[in-house]
């Protein structure tokens, strides 16, 4: 199965370098590349993951740009210079799969390409550090039992598993997720997929954060 990338970067020797990187990968594809969301758009429905630069010269923000992407049902990776922290930030509570920087290793970026084009989140050390330094988590105010629940859950388990570690039935882990949603909801930090309430673990310190 070849996996079919969508490339938003409106430096050319940019794209031209994400082109280089996958041209020898059988399972990576760039279907489409251009210098604005827009540009791309067209080609949305034949793409598993949109690659974008979240600081574009067309006047256009990250926020707006993840906008589009996502109301399109676009999966969406960052990749960046990283060398702006309030825009790191932005993409971060904006929903991105995962913060990557243009000047990681091949390795690491093939990796991240391959796992954020099946929906997971990618925990780089370049989006821990913009939770670090981002002043508006408001909480949650998640009861220990909440916070156990959302641990276990989001790090993967299935509700059956997290029923029983946790001592609950399957309908109580049921209505804690739900009640777990509804308080980051009110706390303005929506998590509606299991990979939102995998970031909001690691955002509030219930799963580990990535190594630098």
């Amino acid at each position: 199965m070849v996996i079919r990338l969508a490339h938003v970067d409106d430096h050319e020797t940019v794209r031209l370098g994400l082109a280089s990187l996958v041209v020898d990968e059988p399972d990576l594809e760039i279907t489409v590349a251009g210098s604005s969301v827009d540009e791309i758009l067209g080609m949305l429905d034949q793409i598993d993951l949109v690659v974008l630069d979240i600081r574009l010269s067309d006047g256009s923000t990250v926020e707006h740009n993840l906008g589009v992407l996502q109301a399109r049902g676009a999966r969406v990776l960052a990749f960046t210079a990283a060398d702006d922290p309030a825009e790191l930030r932005v993409a971060s509570r904006a929903g991105v799969l995962g913060i990557l920087r243009k000047s990681d290793s091949r390795e690491a970026i093939l990796d991240a390409l391959r796992r954020a084009s099946g929906g997971e989140a990618i925990a780089t050390t370049e989006w821990a550090a913009a939770l670090d330094s981002d002043p508006d988590l408001a909480s949650a105010r998640l009861s220990p039992k909440e916070q156990e629940v959302l641990a276990l859950y989001a790090s993967g388990e299935k509700s059956t598993t997290v029923a029983s570690r946790a001592g609950l039935s399957s309908s109580t882990v049921a209505e804690y997720i739900r009640r777990i949603r509804f308080k980051y909801a009110a706390a303005g930090r929506p998590a509606h997929t299991k990979i939102d309430l995998y970031k909001r673990a690691v955002e509030d310190r219930l799963l580990p954060r990535p190594e630098p």
